[in-house]
């Protein structure tokens, strides 16, 4: 099973290393690396350099854009970068961060996963974070979503939701419209992998109000949009950022902006949210 695997990078030059060393060691090696070097200003260029002079399937990539972080439209553009140097010759592509470790077998073992359920669509471990010289689960998120860090798609999946939405909420989105083409999505609890950086750590005000942004796009509407927002600033023990959340949302609303799903589909979107949420208890 061929995996291609892009790497949006930006001053990562303290834990790039760390992930490509790990995936030079997998049990089953990608057959693409593409590292995307993001308008870095440390020396994360040379790194990458070193580890794609010693390994042909390692390819760096130069890029420009601003030095804002924003999720959704920086790194997915980034992605695209990378996206735009390979081949069609897949079977799994992957948009990994440029702060994990891997365990050794985590190709295969997802190898292995998409080999015995050719309705597997997406796929992946589960992101631990260092706490106290231990590492915990970064439990941000339901254990059946796929973490934007380490996203893994089947070929024929990953072009029927239409590839990655430049957007706040592409890594909800495209699990969602996975979904409603009918394909399962799998996470294994036992691939553990390290996240040297905790999720959020450099989001400023105008990315958080991205969140709110992300729901109205997806066609949440008001009310799941107030549930989900609820939810979110529990785990993070943060009024302030359901304020955000909502504020954002009334923002791209107000401003009619563009959606990222037909209005098909987000019908379909709402009775799944909808579905999940009632078959929950309490805040998760």
């Amino acid at each position: 099973m061929n995996f291609y695997i892009i790497i949006p990078a930006h001053n990562e030059q303290n834990s790039i290393g760390l992930t490509l060393g790990s995936l030079v060691k997998q049990t089953l090696l990608p057959k693409r690396v593409v590292v995307v070097n993001d308008n870095s200003t440390d020396n994360t260029e040379d790194i990458i350099e070193g580890y794609s002079t010693k390994h042909p399937y390692i390819t760096l990539v130069n890029s420009k854009s601003s030095n804002e972080h924003l999720p959704g439209s920086k790194i997915i553009n980034a992605f695209y970068k990378g996206y735009e140097v390979l081949d069609d010759h897949y079977d799994v592509i992957c948009k990994f961060d440029a702060d994990l470790i891997f365990p050794d077998n985590y190709l295969e073992q997802l190898a292995s996963h998409f080999n015995r359920d050719k309705t597997l669509g997406m796929a992946s471990g589960f992101c631990y974070i260092k706490k106290n010289d231990t590492w915990e689960l970064e439990n941000l998120t339901r254990k059946d979503h796929i973490r934007g860090a380490l996203k893994a798609y089947r070929k024929s999946c990953f072009l029927q939701i239409g590839k990655l939405k430049p957007s706040m909420g592409w890594d909800t989105v495209d699990e969602l419209l996975a979904k409603f083409y009918g394909w399962n999505i799998l996470t294994d609890a036992s691939l553990k992998v390290k996240h040297l950086k905790p999720t959020g750590i450099s989001y400023n005000k105008a990315s958080k109000h991205m969140q709110g942004e992300a729901m109205y796009k997806m066609r949440y509407g008001f009310l799941i949009t107030l549930i989900s927002a609820i939810k979110l600033a529990y785990k993070k023990h943060s009024l302030k950022l359901f304020k955000d959340y909502m504020a954002g949302y009334f923002k791209a609303k107000h401003s009619k902006l563009d959606f990222l799903v037909s209005k098909e589909q987000g019908d379909f979107i709402r009775n799944l949210r909808w579905k999940g949420m009632l078959n929950r208890k309490g805040p998760n």
